[in-house]
């Protein structure tokens, strides 16, 4: 049942990071940092007060509490607002933890030496190497006056290799392989027996890099992997149809029901599970004690569903799903994605090149920005011609841009073959864990040329 119109919640909030990083075989970075905090957001005559403290304060509840009433009686001040009645049900459970004993320092540096020293050995040209690793762990304990009494998790590492070499101009070119997932550094494989054929690959490309040529500037036919498939959905579509943008003015808004997509598209911001299987950002109940459920927001090219808050679910007289998150112990919860992804079609992705008579397949990208009109552009640095259906020379680093929309309309092919990752953070106001996933896509975009 809804909430009452004056509502409170507490959570203690534990969190631990790791990140090591060796440049050329010298350990350059061993951080490890414990941050716990407890804070309170208390609902107030249609306004949100948020508070924070370190943990172990004297009387840190009370106090907390205290201050986020009256912060939400300052917000006041700015003017009478009707107060809503908060929906959702209230979540009560504990989330288990992932993996064992957490790898030891001395054995991440170990196991970062010989990924150095295979590099160098195995490629003698090579200019440098820098391998990174990351590792975090949240806590989650939330009680809310709706009656939610739950414990949630985030645990997530990612292994980065990254081999430097130089371009036939002598300038240095570089290009990254990452292992990411669900744990701890000690869940994840990034064993040298399973990272050496990937880094074989990998410097396949950093050669053919090394003679690449300019791509044509103009709007293109192009291959996008799964990479570029999950930041297409997660930048360019996802941040539109996160509600509070929704409220805002995005185009999104008035689009709801109608087509937005080829009919091949369909993309989901799931919760916790996907085809059996946990995700890599698993979330079963959000930082407001709501049960997390998946959210379809495009279901063969229509745009359906928006992600919620309960405060975005009451202005729009909907149900929350379960996506106020927030990142650190002194952060609040903002409408946030979770694993957002394009579902995958029928396509191989050897189908997807044949079927390219001129155009480009894009590898991998360097970062990525949109806006709530869904224009976006992305950096691409490891690509390859088309000509015929065949794979030609590798390009220079490049951008993609356009409307999400336009580009999701022009999509003609969708590969099979689905890939998840979850070695970046989402920016918006504050950072936050999430997953991306998809399939290759064949569609038109706009390249920057030389």
């Amino acid at each position: 049942m809804p909430l009452a119109e004056t509502y409170l919640e507490t959570r203690r909030h534990e969190l631990r990071k790791t990140r090591m990083v060796m440049v050329d075989g010298n350990l350059t970075g061993n951080l490890r940092s414990t941050q716990a905090g407890v804070s309170a957001r208390a609902y107030r005559d249609g306004y949100w007060g948020f508070a924070s403290a370190p943990a172990g304060a004297p009387d840190v509840l009370a106090r907390v509490r205290d201050q986020a009433a009256r912060n939400a009686a300052a917000m006041a001040g700015f003017g009478p607002r009707a107060a809503l009645a908060l929906p959702g049900a209230h979540h009560r459970g504990e989330q288990r933890a992932h993996g064992g004993a957490p790898l030891s320092a001395a054995e991440c540096g170990q196991r970062m030496a010989e990924l150095h020293a295979y590099c160098m050995r195995q490629y003698p040209g090579l200019a440098s190497t820098r391998v990174m690793l990351t590792d975090e762990a949240h806590a989650k304990q939330l009680r809310t006056e709706g009656g939610a009494q739950s414990l949630a998790r985030i645990q997530r590492a990612a292994v980065y290799v990254v081999l430097i070499g130089e371009g036939e101009d002598g300038a240095p070119i570089d290009l990254t392989e990452i292992v990411s997932g669900l744990g701890s550094l000690a869940d994840i494989d990034w064993s040298l027996a399973t990272l050496a054929p990937r880094l074989d690959v990998l410097h396949g490309h950093l050669q053919a890099k090394r003679h690449a040529v300019s791509a044509r500037g103009g709007a293109q036919q192009v291959v996008l992997s799964a990479d570029l498939t999950g930041m297409l959905a997660h930048e360019a579509m996802g941040h539109p149809c996160e509600a509070d943008a929704v409220l805002s003015g995005a185009v999104t808004a008035d689009l709801q029901g109608k087509s937005v997509a080829s009919e091949l598209i369909t993309m989901v911001d799931f919760a916790h599970h996907w085809d059996g299987q946990e995700l890599m950002c698993p979330v079963y109940v959000d930082d407001e004690g709501t049960p997390a459920e998946d959210v379809v927001m495009i279901e063969r090219g229509v745009l359906r569903r928006f992600m919620h808050s309960r405060e975005t679910a009451a202005r729009l007289a909907l149900a929350p799903s379960g996506n106020a998150r927030a990142y650190g112990p002194d952060d609040e919860p903002l409408v946030r994605m979770r694993n957002t992804a394009v579902l995958p079609g029928d396509r191989t992705l050897q189908e997807l090149i044949e079927g390219v008579e001129d155009g480009y397949l894009l590898l991998d990208t360097s970062n990525g920005q949109a806006d709530s009109t869904t224009e976006f552009m992305f950096g691409v640095n490891l690509g390859y011609e088309i000509r015929g259906g065949r794979l030609g020379r590798a390009i220079r680093d490049t951008t993609l841009s356009g409307c999400a929309l336009d580009v999701l309309q022009a999509v003609d092919g969708v590969g099979r073959e689905m890939k998840w990752s979850c070695n970046g953070y989402c920016g918006k106001k504050q950072p936050m864990v999430v997953s991306v996933g998809g399939p290759a896509l064949r569609t038109r975009a706009h390249l920057g040329g030389q």
